[in-house]
């Protein structure tokens, strides 16, 4: 098949998505808009064609977002009538999506991934709207979670043309390595991590105002936040302001190919979000045999049962997420317990190759004219 993809090529999500099919055979292509003028797609397989959108002002001059939309439509019409793909497919519910859905192109899919449906709309009616709009189109809406479906059929998507795929785990990168170590920290000190973007959405405050609670009890304890955003400055501040900033790591980005080491050299995973999809985060963090502590969100939910491979806590309760992480720290058969049954899990509902496979399904079926 040849399929065409709007999305962000700098998501780890479309890079995985477009190399798995790339890899399987099908004719990829990517239409994308081009964040960074000296990038060229590094983390893409050679079968992946990259499209970029033409824009009449730079992304960072200011209003360039609304003044672009016009001519980067016209431009994906453009590019997608000449590529004439079986499938086009837009990920996330946002300009991608509007801009699939304006060009009128069928079989088209788009795909819910989890803030673009659970927040976004509650703060800008236009952007509801937009969302409505562009799911009424759809030929076919996939989900990253059950808990999304409904919130994807209350902005306009039709309910039996819906189906949950997961964004997927590669099983037999992300796994346990016993003895694998984070440089800089002394062998032995127990390790919490969090590999969520420093943003308002992941909350990580709760995490920090927990840290001096687990260092009274574990002095030794390092926590690692594997991540970059617009709040880091803020959260170093307040790392500092705590007494905590010796116990702490900013660690940054980091790059794909290390992210499995750094989860499988971890004791604890802690996710503090407030909304979610399906966090690929976390399940990254179970397939490498972390324990998770995680808020009590939907998102959450199915995947972290409490008491049985992890523990759930509330919204804002840091002192109940420090007890959770110091019982964890202090006891090494409860977290291979809980490690063990995480990794089962993603490799029974989570795989990556074979929620592609899922979806690959679904598109044959698209282009052959049968139902969803």
């Amino acid at each position: 098949m040849k399929i065409c993809y709007l999305a962000d090529a700098h998501n780890v999500i479309t890079e995985k998505w477009l190399n798995s099919f790339a890899a399987g055979g099908h004719e990829v292509h990517l239409v994308t808009k081009r964040i960074a003028s000296d990038w060229r797609g590094e983390g893409y397989a050679a079968g992946v064609k990259i499209h970029y959108l033409a824009a009449a002002l730079p992304p960072d001059w200011p209003g360039a977002g609304y003044a672009n939309i016009l001519p980067e439509f016209l431009h994906a019409r453009r590019m997608i009538n000449s590529l004439k793909p079986d499938i086009v497919h837009a990920h996330a519910i946002g300009a991608y999506a509007y801009i699939a859905a304006m060009t009128g192109r069928h079989p088209l899919v788009m795909s819910v991934w989890g803030s673009d449906v659970l927040l976004e709309p509650r703060r800008n009616p236009l952007l509801r709207m937009l969302k409505r709009y562009a799911l009424k189109r759809a030929d076919l809406v996939t989900c990253n979670g059950e808990h999304l479906v409904e919130a994807a059929v209350g902005l306009g998507a039709a309910a039996p043309k819906t189906a949950v795929i997961y964004h997927g785990v590669d099983t037999q990168r992300f796994r346990p390595a016993p003895g694998a170590a984070i440089p800089g920290i002394p062998e032995g000190a127990p390790v919490v991590v969090s590999t969520r973007k420093l943003r308002p959405v992941y909350h990580l405050e709760m995490l920090l105002r927990a840290v001096p609670l687990v260092l009274a009890r574990v002095p030794e304890a390092v926590f690692v936040l594997a991540g970059d955003g617009e709040q880091r400055k803020y959260l170093e501040s307040l790392a500092g302001s705590l007494g905590v900033g010796g116990a702490v790591r900013f660690a940054g980005w980091v790059p794909p190919d290390k992210l499995p080491g750094l989860l499988a050299a971890a004791d604890v995973y802690v996710s503090t979000s407030l909304s979610d999809g399906t966090s690929i985060s976390l399940q990254e963090a179970m397939a490498c045999g972390l324990p998770p502590v995680v808020t009590d969100i939907p998102a959450n939910r199915p995947w972290v049962e409490e008491g049985k491979n992890g523990y759930r806590v509330a919204v804002d309760d840091s002192a109940a997420l420090a007890g959770r992480i110091v019982q964890l720290i202090g006891n090494g058969k409860l977290r291979t317990q809980f490690g063990q049954g995480g990794r089962r899990i993603v490799m029974e509902r989570a795989e990556l190759s074979r929620e592609m496979a899922k979806m690959e399904g679904l598109y044959r079926g698209l282009v052959s004219g049968r139902p969803v």
